[in-house]
């Protein structure tokens, strides 16, 4: 029940607000004034017009007060819509924050392993070297051990001449 008078009220209201309300408004009030020339008295036609508009403005103030509570409850609905998209943003902001936080921190680790991955390519590289170096002296040591050997045998052989 309360739904079905809910929506004449509505209906009453878009059609109040209306072309053709305006239209049969104006048409009643003129065929209101011209009910004198069909020689009603102009007291009773002002009687009852004017409790006519009375009762009719009662209406249109409940319509009206109707019509500024739903928009009222839909503007506090908005608002709060408005208020979570707010909060939303802020959420998303400080998520952002925290990447480019997190992107930089990645950024320094990557600078810090670059230069680790340098330091470390240059001592391989000593190492390298070293590694030559030592292949050098192992080939210079087996060279000293050859002519040590061939010294020993010639002084075994010279002492077992003797």
């Amino acid at each position: 029940m309360r739904k079905r008078l809910e929506d004449v009220a509505n209906n009453a209201t878009s059609w109040i607000g209306s072309i053709e309300s305006l239209l049969i408004h104006t048409l009643v009030f003129a065929i209101s004034f011209s009910l004198v020339l069909f020689g009603i008295a102009i007291d009773r036609v002002l009687l009852v017009l004017t409790t006519v508009l009375s009762l009719e403005a009662i209406y249109l103030a409940i319509f009206i007060q109707m019509s500024v509570n739903k928009n009222t409850l839909r503007l506090n609905q908005v608002e709060k819509e408005v208020v979570e998209i707010g909060d939303n943003v802020d959420e998303i902001a400080e998520d952002v924050q925290g990447i480019q936080d997190d992107v930089e921190h990645i950024e320094k680790d990557i600078d810090e392993m670059q230069e680790d991955v340098e330091g470390i390519e240059k001592e391989v590289m000593e190492i390298g070297d070293n590694v030559e170096e030592i292949a050098e002296d192992v080939e210079g040591i087996e060279k000293d051990i050859d002519e040590l050997q061939e010294d020993v045998e010639e002084i075994s052989e010279s002492e077992n001449k003797k």
